[in-house]
């Protein structure tokens, strides 16, 4: 690829806007020609050639002719200026002659700018264009010394010279300090060394940043599109900029989307079908926050992923549909992760009894005991003493999951619903249970805790306490890790659950005396873990018992303000704290456990 480069004058000739009169244009075409002749001397250089000859001074465009119209157009109206009064001439030199007398007034009063036009000529024409501008240089005046306005009169003293960047401002400015540049524009009371003022070292730097390519770092700032406002601050971008600029529009958007959220888990537009089957049994006189309590706990309905509660998020749909008293008591089969409107549809309708001739329906809920699932049987009008046909049976024994001193079978009768036949009564129901929990125990890793020594009988009983203690769903493993924590520094695991099976108090805040009770089952006066299981737990709770959250906790307590959900803390200053905002709750309740849903 060839080097070489048209010559100013080719330039300006084969540009079609450029403008053969205008002096800037053809000084921005001198200074190429410059610039690519000391690309051409250094590549000659570094070859080791001769450097080539300069290029010819470009010729002076011929003028066009003007037509009178134009001539009569362009006449400026205003009076001519007074010529400047020349100086006498030395009496050594020769007197001029009357042609040349009036050749050099004529020359004289011809204004600044208009070099090689007739005075007629520069009376009429319009004054050139203003130059493009260019980098600041030593060429443009200092910041504090403003050009005169090319419409003042000359000036009749010494026009000062700038001082070149660096240089000595008392040292006069001799030739070797200064560029000058015949060629350069001049304005009415200013030389044309005065713009062209430049240091050598100066223009040598310029040519060789102002290379071929532009200014690489000009060009970084075009691509980036970046400027700098006043005062060399730059305009923030990006996020944080969007933000700086709207903050408000940004707090809206952001209200906007939590208010959108809250419907979306209100509503549950996107919610699907439910799945599986789930026995729930709502007791009679229950309020809207235990029915919410009850299917959350049964897995019947889920919150959100973050910052709410299914139970209170039920409540509130159920309030919005106008539906608080039509609820109905009773035994429902429902499905898991069912949305609030179907739920809350399905127990606005009074539940049927089963169709099939001496077929009965038997629901059995979890975190029951045998002596209350005894009671609901004897409510149903089921036959039999349901106490003493789970004490045994030769569908299952204990022993064969660990639990060799087991009495009865607490924690092996699966809670779920139940078909069986009316002449079976409570014999029937047992054997059904006994078969859903040799079912559900397969499907439970047991890799983990027997890793800690334990087998499942205990990991049964671990999950019976979870079952009494976790009244929320996504607690079961954080309990869990408790139990495990707590085992494992040899402290008493201090849980109510134990002292209300070993009591029979299942309502009403446990006495000083009942938690020192001497019972096998009361986790206060005794460390490990109780006798065996205190229920029938869920599949949900086995599983959480099987595989804890790896957490550090070893106390928690009833958050007052948590809605059935507890506060978790791995110090006894912690739990201190919070046992003081529990106690404060209740006070404030009159001596009850404080309400927060």
């Amino acid at each position: 690829m060839s080097d070489e480069r048209p010559p100013p004058d080719d330039w300006l000739t084969e540009d079609p806007f450029a403008n053969p009169e205008d002096p800037a244009a053809r000084e921005r075409a001198e200074r190429r020609a410059e610039r690519e002749q000391k690309r051409r001397e250094k590549a000659a250089k570094e070859a080791g050639e001769p450097p080539p000859p300069p290029q010819p001074p470009p010729a002076e465009p011929p003028k066009p002719k003007r037509t009178p119209e134009q001539e009569f157009w362009d006449e400026d109206p205003t009076p001519e200026p007074a010529p400047p009064k020349s100086e006498p001439a030395p009496a050594a030199a020769a007197s001029p002659s009357k042609a040349d007398a009036e050749r050099a007034a004529e020359e004289g009063s011809r204004p600044a700018g208009n070099v090689g036009r007739t005075e007629k000529q520069a009376r009429r024409d319009p004054p050139p264009p203003p130059p493009d501008p260019e980098p600041p240089t030593e060429q443009q005046p200092l910041p504090d010394q403003p050009a005169p306005s090319s419409t003042e009169p000359p000036s009749k003293g010494p026009v000062p010279q700038p001082v070149p960047v660096g240089a000595d401002p008392t040292r006069p400015t001799t030739g070797e300090h200064l560029v000058p540049d015949p060629q350069a524009p001049t304005v009415r009371g200013q030389t044309s060394e005065e713009w062209a003022t430049v240091p050598a070292a100066r223009a040598d730097a310029l040519d060789e940043a102002f290379h071929e390519e532009g200014n690489p770092e000009m060009a970084g700032a075009a691509r980036s599109g970046r400027r700098s406002g006043e005062g060399g601050g730059r305009r923030r971008g990006g996020i944080l900029g969007a933000i700086a600029r709207h903050p408000f529009l940004i707090v809206a958007v952001i209200l906007l989307l939590v208010v959108l959220y809250l419907l979306a888990g209100l509503f549950q537009p996107f919610h699907g079908d439910g799945h599986g089957r789930v026995a729930v049994r709502i007791p009679k006189g229950a309020s809207v926050s235990e029915v919410g309590d009850i299917l959350e706990k049964r897995g019947v309905i889920e919150g959100p992923l973050i910052g709410l509660d299914a139970s209170t998020l039920f409540q509130v749909r159920v309030t919005l549909a106008g539906k608080r008293s039509d609820l109905y008591a009773g035994k429902f089969t429902l499905q898991k992760d069912m949305s609030y409107g179907d739920a809350i549809n399905a127990l606005s309708k009074e539940p049927k009894a089963s169709t099939k001739p001496g077929i009965g329906e038997v629901l059995v809920p979890p975190a029951l005991s045998r002596s209350q699932v005894a009671q609901l049987m004897k409510e149903d009008g089921i036959r039999g003493n349901y106490m003493k046909a789970s004490v045994k049976s030769k569908l299952l024994d204990p022993a064969e999951f660990g639990g060799k001193d087991a009495k009865n079978l607490e924690g092996f009768l699966f809670p779920d619903t139940y078909q069986v036949k009316v002449k079976e009564g409570v014999k029937g129901v047992v054997r059904r249970q006994l078969e859903a929990f040799k079912q559900n125990i397969k499907k439970v890793n047991m890799k983990f805790a027997k890793s800690k020594n334990l087998n499942v009988y205990d990991v049964v009983t671990i999950a019976s306490m979870i079952e009494g203690e976790a009244a929320v769903p996504k607690e079961r493993k954080l309990v869990a890790s408790v139990i495990y924590n707590r085992l494992h520094e040899g402290m008493p695991l201090q849980i109510d659950a134990t002292v209300r099976f070993a009591t029979g108090n299942h309502q009403q805040p446990l006495s000083e005396s009942e938690l020192a009770s001497d019972s096998p089952y009361n986790t206060y006066a005794n460390s490990g873990l109780p006798a065996g299981p205190i229920n029938s737990p869920a599949l949900a709770s086995i599983e959480a018992a099987a595989h804890p959250a790896k957490t550090d906790y070893l106390f928690y307590v009833v958050n007052p303000k948590g809605c059935n959900e507890h506060s978790f803390s791995a110090t006894e200053e912690e739990f201190l704290a919070d046992v003081a905002k529990y106690e404060k709750a209740r006070e404030a309740n009159g001596g009850n456990a404080p309400k927060s849903c």
